[in-house]
């Protein structure tokens, strides 16, 4: 942690800076704005301490140059007038909170560190916004769910390696839980209030992965208008999960090395150091020692990585967790969509329990989020869960032409002529989805009847 003080008062800039040292706090100070902008030029700073009142630029005038120029610091401002409209003015210009002369260390020292958590905090959930708003992350994910051996033998092994800093490399197939179990990791570790941030390595481009991973100064690119902090940055002492580690470009690769040697990052366009103490956490649904044989993963990075190895079984190793994993999230999107609460009939479990899901949990949501789209009371039955549709994919289909006069058959993605029974039924079900389930309203949208529908259903195998 370091703060900059800037105060045209020399003995108030070192009184201030020795109680923070006291309080374990870096600080460096500058007696005027313009020394205090060339120091934010050439550090970085995780809040800074301005006094209003300062010899040519004022502090709330250096105020608006700190966010003018891109600096993601958050201020306090201080004053020895104490007048509440210096203190509204400096609120409205962006400061983060006020103090009257003299300054309490202590009280300071306690909006300080309020102040930088909070600060990282919003910086992390503003990354989430964008990567959620882009696409970039999947849906939220079910918590560790179940009462299977493999489950709780998981649970024991991340019971263990939690307390410890130990960096952890999850294996599994898709779909199988490695962020939650990585959730799980930082949620039981000493670091639980600090932020989590992940980020899906192969869900990026590769020009901006950098910038992601370890911010940018402004300017750094084209479209840099302002300093960014990256996902480690942000993480702070908690945990970043690296997740499809495996898609790592090279290059990449070895500036990672090169931060879990030296605990340090450099912004993109920086020349400055950054200490670093977040967890690191690795996933990935690919063999990596076959990646290191083939010369596509350094060998020494997979060895930093891997120091703590844990495997998710995929969910046909763990039938019995289908049925809590189900309840579990078919109140989850339930609540989502708007539906009462519903529950899986007993022949409706046990055709989830014979199949072996090679999607995973996820695609035991999507199958669930489909049953609830057809159901027509509150409980699902067999004929509510479409198993055939989530191996093709969900049943979306490009290639078809829906309008008053019916289903007309077009093109597929590829330029081949699709098989109309398919895209019928594509088109059915796509109107069903619209429509929540109403087989009525569904029929209206199509210009067919509800028989129609009906038959087509049973004939679907869904009756």
């Amino acid at each position: 942690m370091r703060i900059l003080i800037v105060d045209d008062e020399k003995n108030i800039r070192e009184s201030l800076k020795k109680y923070l040292a006291l309080e374990h706090i870096d600080s460096e100070s500058a007696a005027s704005a313009e020394e205090a902008l060339a120091l934010l030029e050439e550090k970085t700073f995780d809040a800074a301490v301005l006094d209003l009142m300062l010899p040519g630029m004022s502090g709330q005038e250096l105020l608006c140059q700190i966010q003018d120029k891109g600096f993601s610091v958050p201020v306090i401002m201080i004053s020895a007038h104490g007048q509440i409209a210096d203190a509204v003015n400096a609120l409205k210009a962006g400061a983060r909170d006020y103090l009257s002369k003299p300054v309490d260390p202590a009280e300071l020292s306690i909006k300080l560190r309020s102040l930088i958590e909070n600060h990282r905090r919003e910086n992390l959930i503003e990354a989430e916004t964008r990567r959620r708003a882009s696409g970039k992350m999947g849906p939220e994910k079910p918590a560790l769910i179940g009462n299977s051996p493999a489950i709780k033998s998981l649970s024991a092994q991340i019971g263990k390696l939690a307390a410890t800093d130990v960096r952890v490399l999850i294996t599994g197939e898709s779909g199988a839980g490695k962020e939650v179990a990585a959730r799980e990791i930082h949620r039981r570790g000493p670091h639980r209030e600090e932020p989590f941030a992940a980020v899906n390595i192969g869900g990026i481009h590769e020009s901006l992965m950098e910038s992601e991973l370890f911010g940018h100064e402004k300017g750094a690119f084209t479209g840099a208008a302002s300093r960014r902090p990256g996902l480690f940055e942000l993480a702070g002492r908690g945990s970043i999960f690296l997740d499809e580690i495996g898609e790592m470009p090279m290059p990449l690769q070895v500036k990672l090395l090169r931060v879990l040697q030296d605990r340090k990052i450099r912004r993109l366009g920086g020349i400055t150091d950054i200490p670093v103490n977040a967890r690191i956490i690795s996933a990935t649904n690919k063999d990596v020692e076959a990646l290191v044989r083939e010369g596509k993963f350094r060998e020494d990075l997979y060895y930093r990585l891997n120091v703590f190895r844990i495997r998710l079984p995929p969910l046909r190793e763990r039938r019995g967790d289908i049925l809590p994993l189900a309840e579990f999230l078919l109140d989850k999107l339930c609540s989502r969509m708007g539906r009462p609460r519903h529950v899986l009939g007993a022949a409706a479990l046990d055709k989830l329990a014979a199949y072996d899901f090679p999607g995973n949990i996820r695609e035991l949501e999507n199958i669930l989020e489909r049953a609830l789209i057809f159901c027509e009371t509150g409980t699902i039955e067999p004929y509510d869960i479409d198993i055939r549709s989530s191996l093709r994919g969900g049943g979306g289909g490009g290639g078809v032409v829906v309008g008053a006069g019916g289903i007309n058959a077009a093109d597929s993605p590829s330029g081949k002529p699709a098989l109309l029974e398919e895209i019928e039924k594509n088109a059915i079900l796509a109107a069903l989805a619209r429509c929540e389930g109403n087989r009525t309203r569904a029929a209206e949208e199509l210009g067919i009847t509800r028989k129609t529908i009906l038959n087509k259903l049973k004939g679907y195998g869904y009756f």
